[in-house]
């Protein structure tokens, strides 16, 4: 990969697991296009990665419908000079509660924001990739994808959509050199998760590694599946949840 002249967007990329994917990948030399939807934590992110001479660009969005989502890729296109090399799929939401307590609204919400909005992004970058016969589309899902969780079954089941798609879209756009594939993030210390106080402790007590991750963790796994380092992995789910899904 020619890092000087390649392109990605991060939506989601102003906090958390999203703002450390974008940093390792300016440290590469990689154009990052960081989106969030506050305007003050998207320049600080900006301004953090150009101060060590990084390249970066920020796009305010909330990402909620195939219309935000369109904008955006316009936008991050005309910023990359007509291209994305590199989609990293990170925005999402994780509201947990009972299935009898969930209201048409936030189920709305929730699969807006973590499907809608990432396969649009999809329809519209995809297909350029294609056409240039290489791009990488890296989809951040979770480990609660994978079993069954009490409180879990709307965040859960939109991610295990993700999953779906990442095998779809490898399927579809993999032959014409687009690889397609997704980390699935165990619990992660992040700006996000900090209201989650001891949960977040108990819940990664139940994997192997007995503790959260931290967001450079699930970082390090994003770019690995994003840049040429993983030039022959395509259609993978990779836990990186301390081996919670493996037990």
């Amino acid at each position: 990969m020619d890092s000087e002249h390649t392109t990605a967007l991060i939506t989601g990329g102003t906090s958390g697991i999203g703002r450390a994917t974008a940093k390792k990948l300016a440290e590469l030399g990689i154009h990052v296009v960081v989106v969030g939807r506050n305007a003050e934590r998207g320049e600080q992110t900006v301004s953090e990665i150009r101060t060590y001479g990084g390249k970066a660009d920020f796009l305010q969005s909330d990402l909620q419908d195939s219309t935000s989502a369109r904008e955006v890729a316009k936008k991050a296109l005309e910023i990359g000079n007509g291209r994305i090399d590199i989609l990293i799929n990170n925005a999402g939401i994780f509201p947990f509660g009972p299935t009898h307590d969930t209201t048409e609204e936030d189920f709305d919400k929730v699969f807006s924001v973590n499907v809608k909005a990432p396969y649009f992004l999809v329809a519209e970058i995809a297909p350029l990739m294609a056409n240039r016969g290489r791009g990488a589309i890296v989809n951040v899902s979770t480990m609660v994808a994978h079993y069954g969780s009490a409180g879990m079954s709307l965040y859960g089941s939109s991610k295990a959509a993700i999953n779906l798609l990442t095998k779809a879209w490898a399927a579809e756009y993999g032959p014409s050199g687009v690889r397609v594939n997704a980390v699935s993030p165990g619990p992660t210390r992040t700006e996000g998760t900090e209201g989650m106080g001891e949960a977040l402790d108990h819940l990664a007590s139940q994997a192997p590694m007995g503790h959260p991750a931290t967001a450079d963790e699930i970082a390090d796994a994003i770019v690995f599946l994003a840049t040429e380092r993983a030039s022959y992995v395509q259609g993978a789910l990779l836990p990186v949840d301390g081996g919670r899904t493996a037990v």
